[in-house]
């Protein structure tokens, strides 16, 4: 089931991505010769007008083929030239690239909030100012540190805490009075004894026991756990769409930062490339967030298409931002780069691209032998 979802994710994010070319490129008066949804071989094709709208067999990608995109004899010169994308003018050239990059930004923004009006597990903090929107209210695990106590029991992000009580004495916090200070304050004062944790996961109840240990927290005992006080909030539409807008804005900064770190970290040679899914590793990642609820399920696609777009304004051959480069360079030089560099660059990029998400996927598959 989580690959026909990945699938269906996939085909959905391609889909917003491709339509941005293509309507932009059609309203600019742009010849489009096919919308493709997969990769050739083809399943099934029909010609609506002068385009061919294509199903592919291969799943993981999509094109739309735009008249002169890639520059040729007939695209120059032919009859139908005028229509070619290579001879518009500089700027409608990079309103088509960047329209699939912004369409993918918009689509992340309509699911977030659409996340938001459906109900989506938010900070108490964070949203205070809502707090009569909020429901469950709940103090949740929002991370585990490896190799800790907590790591080693099974405590996973995404668990509620029920309640904390000391395995000796019977002290105990449970209710209302469950909150992240409450129980850091308890960790803290419980040294050298076990505790046993009532957690909530997936509408289960169990229990974990655990003991405190120095050294993952400055300064006091801890179990290796991050907490937030949370609960599901459920905002009207005009409300949805603002804190979507917000919330969008603050997910592209910090994917741009992330993305921009790991480059940096490639050429200083620190880069983890473990740290990189390719579409195997999606897949279980889609499992985990449809485990946890269809709202859950549109933030995670949110940010596929967010990382989606920001990885395509990256200034390399094959992707968008490496053709807005191409632009930007003939738009510098006043001259047109000669079809068969650019051809060539942007064929060796995609190739580079493509043996790259094959490395990924071998490495999505040893993790999963592993």
């Amino acid at each position: 089931m989580s690959i026909i979802i990945f699938l269906i994710i996939l085909a959905a994010l391609i889909l917003v991505h491709e339509f941005g070319h293509f309507i932009v490129a059609k309203k600019s008066g742009i010849r489009v010769d096919e919308f493709g949804l997969g990769f050739p071989p083809r399943i099934w094709s029909k010609k609506y007008g002068e385009t061919t709208y294509s199903l592919n067999w291969i799943p993981f990608g999509g094109f739309v083929k735009i008249f002169g995109e890639n520059p040729d004899a007939e695209s120059t010169t032919g009859p139908d030239s005028s229509r070619s994308f290579v001879n518009k003018n500089r700027m409608i050239q990079a309103s088509v690239l960047i329209a699939g990059i912004a369409f993918n930004l918009l689509f992340a923004w309509i699911l977030i909030s659409f996340s938001f009006m459906t109900g989506i597990l938010a900070s108490s903090s964070d949203y205070a100012k809502y707090g009569d929107n909020f429901v469950n209210p709940h103090t949740a695990v929002i991370g585990v540190n490896k190799d800790t106590p907590a790591d080693i029991v099974g405590i996973k992000a995404g668990d509620a805490i029920v309640s904390i009580q000391d395995d000796v004495t019977k002290d105990e916090i449970r209710g209302m009075a469950v909150n992240v200070e409450a129980i850091q304050g308890f960790i803290s004062s419980h040294t050298n004894k076990n505790l046993i944790l009532t957690l909530e996961r997936n509408g289960e109840t169990i229990k974990k026991t655990v003991m405190p240990k120095n050294g993952i927290v400055e300064g006091r005992v801890a179990i290796g756990i991050a907490m937030d006080d949370v609960g599901t909030l459920h905002l009207p539409l005009q409300t949805a769409v603002w804190e979507g807008a917000r919330l969008t804005g603050h997910m592209i900064v910090g994917v741009s930062m992330g993305l921009g770190n790991f480059i940096y970290q490639i050429f200083t040679g620190s880069a983890n490339f473990s740290s990189i899914s390719g579409p195997v590793g999606i897949v279980g990642l889609v499992g985990d967030a449809t485990k946890l609820g269809f709202s859950y399920l549109l933030s995670f696609t949110a940010i596929i298409s967010i990382n989606l777009a920001i990885i395509n304004l990256i200034p390399f051959p094959a992707l968008d931002g490496g053709r807005l480069l191409f632009v930007l360079i003939e738009a510098i030089r006043r001259k047109e780069i000669p079809p068969q560099i650019a051809n060539l660059l942007n064929m060796i990029g995609f190739a580079l691209l493509i043996l790259l998400m094959i490395v990924v996927t071998y490495r999505d598959i040893l993790k999963l032998v592993q």
